[in-house]
């Protein structure tokens, strides 16, 4: 009983306010959607202190609130070497905020009745056929043994980060287990990664703890076999090009090569920022074969492209007169679906797809419980918060990023502290 009201709670933490505008225009005024002028100015401080101090060599910021925008400047330089100045609408590596575009398109054919969430994975995806879960392994010689799970993975386990799957794994290093780490510049294919991810041993069994991994890649290619589709095309039919997402893709046309920021790395807060040393990371959008499309981790966009999803999550679907999503749809995506399971150490909790902010959160702070948020390893991250009408944005790119808390949190901080 104790259990079942706990759920019960977290459930009704999640309300949406529906936005009373379906698009995005900037405001007359902050002060129109309750804003203070004056106190937004701690935030161009704040941005622009991190660029002087070293901290970060850009960011963009991108704030609206009932469908208005108060907020939305590039401070920096896209490249450190050149002094070229950060444009609006330059180009950021979003990694693993490719995966609430994934879970969207997803949640499409769910709409569809193409699946129930409790469904095995192996359903459609047969390599996940009596799944197993890792027990001991030796790091030297990687010889392990494993366990059966107790149960399959199902859809719902992978929307959850609940299935036991990884991004590091114990095991990566045997060749039948080597799959992409994020991005590729080889000749990879979405279908054979994700049957390399079903070969490799579970570390837990599925529904029965939080482990963020490549959760996302097979729910990219459950949109695929669900509706015979490569997902970079279901994507852009079915999420993008309807929301007017005309920057977003896993790799960039060649006229918009240009407009991609340098990946830059800082991984102690003593070092100075230095150009990232992994080619793939820093190549893999306008280089390689482009075959491998990562649906939690491979897409690019701009700021102003992914504030238009926000806003439509918060429109409860729709967006300039198009729907995505059901309204209902969107509110089962919001709800605690990990019951007294956490992520990590931040004691919030999660839907589909989506980190939930909790009255208790560790990460939050003045977000509304209820809010929804996540990020991508370069250092970019959204809040929407359903109560305030709110969505927030800040994107830069670099990784290993000792301050990324610091810079996303004293973001969302500042930003919250100008709402009259």
């Amino acid at each position: 009983m104790k259990k079942i009201t706990f759920l019960l709670f977290y459930f009704s933490l999640f309300t949406f306010h529906f936005a009373l505008s379906q698009s995005l225009v900037p405001a007359k005024t902050p002060e129109e959607v309750g804003f203070s002028s004056e106190r937004l100015k701690k935030l161009d401080d704040l941005m622009q202190g991190f660029v002087n101090d070293g901290i970060v060599p850009n960011a963009v910021t991108y704030v609206a609130r009932k469908g208005k925008i108060i907020h939305h400047k590039a401070f920096g330089y896209s490249n450190l070497e050149s002094k070229t100045p950060l444009k609006k609408d330059d180009i950021f590596r979003i990694a693993s905020q490719s995966k609430a575009i994934t879970t969207v398109a997803l949640m499409t054919l769910y709409e569809e009745g193409k699946f129930l969430l409790e469904e095995p994975v192996s359903k459609y995806i047969p390599a996940f056929k009596n799944p197993r879960v890792l027990e001991n392994y030796d790091k030297n010689t990687l010889m392990f043994t494993t366990r059966a799970a107790k149960r399959e993975i199902n859809i719902h386990d992978l929307l959850t980060h609940t299935a036991g799957i990884p991004y590091e794994h114990p095991l990566e290093n045997r060749p039948e287990f080597k799959v992409p780490y994020f991005n590729s510049v080889e000749n990879d294919v979405l279908a054979d990664v994700v049957n390399k991810i079903a070969a490799r041993p579970l570390l837990s069994d599925p529904g029965e703890k939080y482990v963020y991994g490549l959760n996302s890649d097979v729910v990219g290619q459950l949109v695929e076999v669900l509706s015979g589709m490569p997902l970079d095309q279901f994507l852009k039919t079915r999420v993008l090009d309807p929301i007017g997402m005309n920057d977003t893709h896993f790799y960039l046309p060649e006229t918009k090569n240009s407009r991609l920021v340098e990946l830059y790395s800082k991984g102690k807060t003593e070092e100075k920022l230095t150009q990232h040393t992994n080619n793939a990371y820093r190549q893999y959008a306008v280089s390689g074969p482009k075959t491998y499309f990562s649906g939690g981790a491979g897409l690019l966009s701009t700021i102003e492209d992914y504030a238009k999803f926000c806003q439509m999550l918060l429109n409860g679907g729709t967006f300039n007169g198009r729907r995505i999503l059901g309204r209902k749809t969107v509110e089962l995506m919001g709800r605690n679906h990990i019951g007294d399971l956490s992520v990590w150490d931040r004691n919030d909790k999660f839907g589909l797809g989506l980190q939930v902010i909790t009255e208790g959160s560790r990460y939050g702070d003045q977000a509304t419980p209820g809010a929804l948020t996540w990020g991508g390893m370069y250092c970019s991250e959204y809040t929407i918060d359903a109560k305030e009408e709110l969505i927030m944005l800040v994107f830069t790119n670099i990784h290993p990023f000792a301050h990324y808390s610091d810079v996303v949190r004293k973001f969302r901080i500042v930003t919250y502290q100008a709402l009259n």
